[in-house]
C-alpha cells in the first residue's frame, strides 16, 4: 500500500501519544511540502499552571519534518531527526498551531549537499501560534540526510 497524504493523516490521528495530547494533523499537502498540526489545552496536556506542557508543545511539531522529507527525496535518501531546541515565549492556552513547509529553496539545497553521498544537516525553524496570533514557541529542528550509496 502506497502512502498518501491522507492516509499518513488518518494514521496519526491513531498515534497512541497524539490521541493523549490532543495533537490534530489538519492537513497535509498533496506534494508533500506542507503540513498544518493543532493541539488544543486539556486535562492532558496542561501543566501545573494551567498551560500547555512544553513536552506536548514539542511533540506537536516532533516528526514531522523527517515523514515529509521522506516522501520527498524517496528511499534512495536516508532521513532521521538530529536534534531540536525548544524556546517558549509566551504561555500557551486554547488551541495552538503550527504550520510546517518545505520550499524548493530548500529541497534544493539538501539534494545538492547530498549528491555525492555527504551528510547534510538542514535546519528549519518552525513558530507554535496561538489562536490569536501570540508565538507561543520557536522550535530549531535540525536532520540528518545523507544520499544511499547505489
Amino acid at each position: 500500500m502506497k502512502l498518501t497524504p491522507r492516509l499518513l493523516k488518518f494514521l496519526l490521528l491513531f498515534y497512541p501519544p497524539y490521541i493523549g495530547a490532543g495533537v490534530r494533523i489538519t492537513y497535509i499537502s498533496r506534494d508533500w511540502r506542507e503540513l498544518h498540526v493543532s493541539m488544543k489545552l486539556g486535562l492532558y496536556n496542561r501543566n501545573i499552571v494551567g498551560t500547555h506542557f512544553g513536552g506536548s508543545l514539542y511533540s506537536m511539531i516532533d516528526p514531522h519534518l523527517m515523514l515529509l522529507l521522506m516522501q520527498l527525496l524517496g528511499k534512495d535518501y536516508t532521513v532521521w531527526d538530529k536534534g531540536a531546541e525548544i524556546e517558549f515565549i509566551h504561555p500557551g492556552k486554547g488551541t495552538v498551531t503550527s504550520t510546517i513547509t518545505i520550499s524548493d529553496t530548500e529541497l534544493g539545497e539538501i539534494r545538492k549537499n547530498t549528491a555525492d553521498g555527504q551528510k547534510h544537516f538542514p535546519e528549519f525553524n518552525l513558530k507554535i501560534i496561538a489562536a490569536d496570533g501570540t508565538i507561543v514557541a520557536k522550535v530549531k529542528k535540525t536532520l540528518y540526510v545523507r544520499r544511499k550509496k547505489s
